[in-house]
């Protein structure tokens, strides 16, 4: 029993590194795609997600309704907060390095723990309040907020985005736990950012070559098959005990970005990426130390 678990944990690590390698390729598609608005790349990102969505429930056999109709509400909340943050991603992802966007957007489990207090009645421990502290602390070494710093704006809004994203995934856990289907949100969400972004990639067009169209289509490609690793990670251990290799995508942004662009973090960015990950190490250790005590109290 104890062999299977332990095969089972090894599973979950592959499948949430593999998902943290493709939204970093993710990114950098994005990124290759030149300029081309941030509101049109996450249109051609979320249809692809869509439509595999749509195939997977067709195979399924699921319907396309909520399974509660009270969990309508929840399912908005998560498409707005969620489509937030994938416009400030992909906004910073075009102005920052690869490497600070990613790490300002994986900031977003610090925001979730904050929201789940309110929304979800989840309590704080002091650890988790001391890593919360901690890795704001390190985002404010990686935003740098001075007025002669320029990447300042882009900063705030990737940060924002890692807030926006945070904000999804605390309504994505409530969803979970009224019942509804992992595929029915990632279809719902997909939807509603195509959506909202259709009007403005219809009146404000940019055009695209064929090359921008083939980046973007592989942005949401890898984004799709990120969305499926994470998940399967998650169904073969929980989240306690492997959430932390998720971090593993700053290593690949940072290696992907100096290949592919040339950027070199500067010497504030790698401190703050250091305390960033090192917080989310502690809240990691200090909910496995927790879960031990439980279990051997049982």
């Amino acid at each position: 029993m104890r062999d299977t678990k332990v095969k089972a944990k090894y599973r979950g690590i592959l499948f949430i590194v593999i998902s943290a390698f493709c939204f970093c390729c993710m990114s950098a598609c994005v990124r290759l795609a030149g300029d081309v608005p941030a509101v049109q790349k996450s249109f051609f990102r979320n249809l692809v997600a869509m439509l595999v969505a749509l195939l997977l429930l067709v195979r399924e056999g699921g319907g396309f309704r909520p399974a509660k109709r009270e969990n309508l509400k929840y399912l908005l909340a998560r498409s707005v907060f969620g489509t937030i943050g994938i416009l400030c991603n992909f906004y910073a992802v075009d102005h920052l390095l690869l490497s600070d966007a990613s790490m300002l957007n994986k900031m977003s489990p610090f925001f979730a723990v904050i929201v789940s207090y309110f929304l979800l009645k989840e309590k704080l421990t002091p650890v988790q309040i001391v890593s919360l502290l901690g890795a704001f602390g390190g985002a404010l070494l990686i935003i740098k907020p001075t007025f002669s710093n320029l990447d300042l704006f882009p900063s705030l809004i990737g940060l924002l985005g890692g807030f926006g994203a945070g904000m999804a995934y605390s309504f994505v856990r409530l969803l979970g736990k009224r019942g509804e289907h992992g595929t029915y949100i990632v279809f719902f969400f997909s939807s509603f950012s195509c959506l909202v972004a259709l009007p403005y990639v219809l009146i404000v067009h940019a055009p695209m070559s064929l090359a921008q169209i083939a980046w973007l289509l592989g942005a949401g490609l890898c984004a799709a098959g990120g969305q499926f690793s994470v998940t399967a990670a998650y169904c073969c251990a929980p989240a306690r005990e492997i959430s932390i290799y998720d971090y593993s995508q700053v290593i690949f942004s940072t290696i992907l970005g100096f290949f592919l662009f040339g950027d070199v973090p500067d010497a504030l960015s790698l401190l703050g990426y250091l305390i960033v990950c090192g917080m989310a190490a502690l809240s990691f250790w200090h909910n496995n130390r927790d879960r031990q005590r439980l279990q051997d109290g049982a």
